[in-house]
Formats: C-alpha cells, sequence, structure tokens
C-alpha cells in the first residue's frame, strides 16, 4: 500500500509541476511573445530571402490557357 501512495504522490506532483509551467505559459502569454519576437522574425527572413521567379518576365503566350467552357456543368 506504501508504494502506491509513493507512486500516487509522484504523479500528483508531476501533474502539479506540469499544470505549474502550463499556467505560467499562458498567464505571461509566453507562446505569443516567443511567436512574436523569435519565431516571426525567423520566418520572415528564411521567406523573404527566398529566390522566386520573377512573373512579370514572362511572355503573355507562355502563361497558362485556361479554358472557361471545359468544367462549366454540375454533376456531369
Amino acid at each position: 500500500m506504501k508504494t502506491f501512495i509513493k507512486v500516487l504522490l509522484k504523479i500528483l506532483g508531476i501533474c502539479a509541476a506540469i499544470y505549474g509551467a502550463l499556467f505560467a505559459v499562458f498567464y505571461w502569454d509566453l507562446d505569443g511573445k516567443f511567436m512574436y519576437y523569435i519565431w516571426e522574425p525567423l520566418m520572415v527572413k528564411r521567406f523573404d530571402n527566398m529566390k522566386r521567379d520573377d512573373n512579370t518576365q514572362l511572355p503573355y503566350m507562355m502563361k497558362d490557357s485556361v479554358s472557361p467552357d471545359e468544367y462549366t456543368e454540375i454533376g456531369g
């Protein structure tokens, strides 16, 4: 019975620590601050420096042709 109580107290202690950590994260909005100050600048830096094709330099005749009548019927 003593081992059951020790295990139960250990599980309750772990749950209390997790609850305290989550409370601190949400009380002080640490997840939002992480996203704003760390994650967003990293993503801006990464995606703003990506090599992209310049679509304004593509000749007009090489653009994809789309037929408006091809899929106009519903269900058939």
